[in-house]
């Protein structure tokens, strides 16, 4: 499991700087102030989030144990549904698109979901007894 965490960390790392790069070229020019910072607030949580799932990998081969392998499912859903949903919110704008206001409310269920993944990452190093290597 841990190379796959790594391997999802790594593209998804790849992918926030096209998207970075994106954002601070191709739409600064398209976007108020206020959706370029919402653009960029999903860019920056995508980075943050990618790192968390690098270091799940990496942590992994060590500390084997549910909660580990619970906090890379975790980050990776928050990612999804956090950066997803502000970068939806932002295209839609963009494309003068209306009715989609309400995926600003699903994007703090993505927040609990890395705050979850934090806690289970503690929780998965924490622990006395660890499982020697599968």
């Amino acid at each position: 499991m841990h190379k796959g965490f790594l391997k999802t960390g790594i593209a998804l790392t790849a992918l926030a700087v096209m998207l970075g790069a994106f954002g601070a070229h191709g739409l600064r020019p398209l976007l108020s102030e206020k959706e370029l910072i919402t653009y960029e607030t999903a860019v920056r949580y995508q980075f943050y989030h990618s790192f968390a799932i690098i270091i799940v990998g990496i942590v992994f081969r060590e500390f084997r144990s549910r909660f580990v392998e619970w906090a890379g499912w975790a980050f990776a859903a928050g990612l999804l549904i956090f950066s997803g949903s502000l970068y939806l919110l932002t295209t839609m704008r963009l494309l003068h698109k209306e009715g989609f206001e309400w995926l600003g409310a699903i994007t703090p269920l993505g927040g609990i979901l890395f705050v979850l993944g934090w806690i289970f990452l503690f929780a998965g190093i924490s622990r006395k007894h660890q499982r020697s290597s599968l």
